[in-house]
């Protein structure tokens, strides 16, 4: 099978598309035929090798979180799926490689494709749509007639993230880029906050949840604009040191996150607020929720553009240009 693959982290040039052995399944697993895979900020940043203190993968290296496509066969011990079936998933973290043919993905990790979209659509969602249930609804408990902040709400994160709030009847608001201001507000959000020209922080106040994905010293002027109990979970910063310890790191990388993380953790203690990081896991339940919004009309796929699997490194150098409106996907079947 074709796959996109680098053999060491580095830069884009070294991402090349190979003809590879297609990948054995385990008793619990399906053989997905891809159709669509998107590419995600967590690809570049594998690629670059900025995930190799949390993650240790093996060379040659398959590309891509997630994925729409048809299962080609199953695992002995499959019962929810069955050959022919479409799905879509995202892949776990320790385990993937969607910029190919063929990938192999648990059971429990994959839902029935929406049948409203495309597989190009579908393909935009599972990392993004779950990274935002994760923040809003498992860690941020947002709720009717709360307040939430949202960054970058034309991303592919924010532009979901503004969606799936608008369904739970929160007050949206985003920052965005002034030529994506009408695009967020169709999206969902009550107040569009042009980053260009305005401090979010003037703007958006006493929040319940703040959902950032740039880190630094954004994250650290979210603080701001949480209320007192509220939640700051961030996609886009360096690990807290309590993630780092949930993950079983290393005591001395523990430590060294732990002194990158001192101003988000400092500023959360100051406002009397949570801090949470946030890496999106597998989750094929979370991902059914998702699908009955995506067949409701809650949720709409955003794609900005489509690239073939022998054009991955136009693809990831677009995703990585920070200029996507939405989802940039690689159409492999």
């Amino acid at each position: 099978m074709k796959a996109a693959l680098i053999e060491r982290y580095g830069s884009n040039d070294l991402v090349k598309v190979a003809d590879i052995a297609v990948p054995v399944m385990g008793p619990m697993d399906l053989l997905v035929q891809v159709k669509a895979a998107s590419v995600n900020p967590v690809d570049v940043k594998t690629r670059a090798g900025q995930l190799k203190a949390l993650l240790k993968y093996r060379f040659p290296l398959v590309l891509g979180n997630d994925l729409s496509g048809v299962v080609a066969d199953v695992g002995a011990q499959v019962r929810r799926f069955k050959k022919g079936d479409a799905i879509y998933a995202r892949l776990d973290k320790d385990r993937i490689g969607t910029f190919a043919e063929f990938a192999v993905v648990r059971e429990g990790a994959a839902a029935l494709k929406p049948g409203n979209v495309t597989f190009e659509e579908a393909a935009s969602l599972p990392l993004v749509a779950l990274t935002a249930w994760q923040a809003l609804v498992e860690t941020g408990t947002l709720a009717a007639h709360q307040r939430v902040l949202i960054h970058a709400g034309s991303g592919g994160v924010g532009s979901v993230a503004i969606q799936l709030a608008r369904h739970l009847g929160a007050t949206v608001f985003t920052t965005v880029g002034q030529h994506n201001v009408e695009l967020v507000k169709r999206l969902g959000a009550d107040v569009a906050i042009d980053y260009r020209s305005a401090r979010f922080e003037d703007v958006a106040k006493d929040c319940d949840v703040v959902l950032d994905s740039a880190g630094g010293d954004t994250l650290v002027r979210c603080f701001e604009c949480v209320k007192p109990g509220g939640v700051v979970v961030s996609i886009g910063s360096t690990p807290s040191a309590t993630f780092a310890r949930s993950w079983g790191l290393n005591p001395i990388i523990v430590l060294a996150i732990s002194v990158m993380s001192r101003k988000a953790t400092a500023a959360a203690r100051r406002h009397n607020a949570r801090y949470e990081y946030l890496f999106v896991r597998a989750d094929g339940e979370q991902l059914r929720e998702i699908t009955q919004l995506v067949e409701s009309g809650a949720i709409q796929p955003l794609v900005d553009k489509m690239f073939p699997l022998e054009h991955v490194r136009d693809a990831l150098a677009y995703s990585e240009s920070g200029r996507a409106t939405g989802k940039v996907v690689i159409q492999v079947a």
